[in-house]
């Protein structure tokens, strides 16, 4: 009983840790990816670029994203044909590049605070 008890525990624990951690990685994509695009990429090259940096990001969480940003006026789009078939490349827009410096100014002093914390409970 005790052992099925740690099993379930562990499990529960797992899937709260898992549930977590995409909260976490919400808005470190986001940065992420406006970061990466003062160069113009499409969706496949992003995912290449951020994945090489050591930043995996699936398919169905990207595209969303991006569309979203663009929605939100953060970056623009524009259709071309390369090689034999037609890519959307995006690259961060003006207000883009006003927002990122803003949320990575608020990023950085937010790191700094929750570090100088968990510092504090390391002691």
């Amino acid at each position: 009983m005790k052992i099925q008890s740690n099993i379930n525990e562990d499990r529960s624990s797992s899937e709260i840790v898992d549930k977590l951690n995409l909260e976490l990685r919400r808005g470190a994509l986001l940065l992420a990816v406006l970061s990466q695009l003062n160069e113009e990429h499409y969706g496949y090259s992003l995912r290449k670029r951020l994945h090489s940096k050591g930043l995996d990001i699936d398919e169905g969480t990207l595209y969303p994203l991006i569309r979203r940003l663009e929605k939100q006026g953060l970056l623009t789009s524009e259709w071309r044909s390369d090689e034999k078939r037609k890519k959307r490349y995006y690259r961060i827009s003006g207000l883009g590049e006003s927002v990122l410096i803003v949320l990575t100014k608020r990023w950085r002093a937010l790191n700094e605070s929750i570090d100088g914390i968990l510092g504090e409970e390391e002691k």
